[in-house]
């Protein structure tokens, strides 16, 4: 059986996003397959302690929008720091890159696109059209995709990806598993790194960013 990368996220996190082109990189360093698993954050929160962003005290939001700034600097990655379409439910959109991913579909980058387009175009993910034109972009069938998207089998993952993730430890997003370790945020991607380079004897690929 081949070695794969599993990775649960927010499909409206700003961490996922500036991860996402570490982990594709890696993977294909490694030749292994990743496993995508969009999830209800705020069922995870619910469930593990976490607490939802605009619950949070000032001090907190403060030190994440420092982050965002260090990290867009760092990977030169364009991020707006305060969405205009930001929004704490996305089903929508999960359930869109699910669907696509059913039909066959390469997941990675029609899921960077829409993260891309909240985080960098100020674009609304949780509009149909928007994301239909998204997948249109890239050369997919977005009317056919939103179609398959309203089905209850991509319900019905959305929401078994979020159980799964908790019953294996997830507590926050993004959040990987190799081999069943598990590595939170973005910014452990260097350990996962080195993580699989020892497993499989190759050299690492990142450089700590962190």
């Amino acid at each position: 059986m081949s070695e794969s990368i599993d990775y649960y996220f927010w499909i409206n996190s700003d961490w996922a996003y500036f991860g996402n082109p570490r982990l594709k990189a890696m993977a294909e360093r490694y030749g292994l397959k990743i496993n995508y698993y969009p999830v209800d954050i705020g069922a995870v929160y619910a469930r593990t302690g976490g607490i939802k962003l605009p619950l949070r005290a000032k001090e907190r939001k403060d030190y994440r929008l420092l982050e965002m700034r260090r990290f867009r600097d760092l990977l030169g990655m364009p991020i707006n720091l305060e969405p205009k379409y930001m929004t704490q439910s996305v089903e929508i959109p999960s359930r869109f890159v699910i669907a696509a991913e059913q039909m066959g579909t390469p997941p990675h980058d029609l899921i960077h696109a829409v993260m891309t387009a909240l985080w960098a175009e100020e674009r609304d993910i949780e509009d149909e059209a928007t994301l239909v034109a998204i997948a249109d972009g890239l050369g997919l069938d977005g009317a056919a995709i939103l179609a398959r998207s309203k089905e209850p089998a991509a319900e019905k993952r959305y929401f078994e990806n979020t159980n799964r993730g908790i019953e294996r430890g997830m507590f926050g997003a993004p959040f990987y598993f190799f081999r069943d370790e598990a590595f939170w945020g973005q910014d452990r991607l260097e350990y996962l790194d080195r993580t699989i380079s020892a497993a499989l004897g190759t050299p690492a690929l990142l450089k700590a960013v962190s």
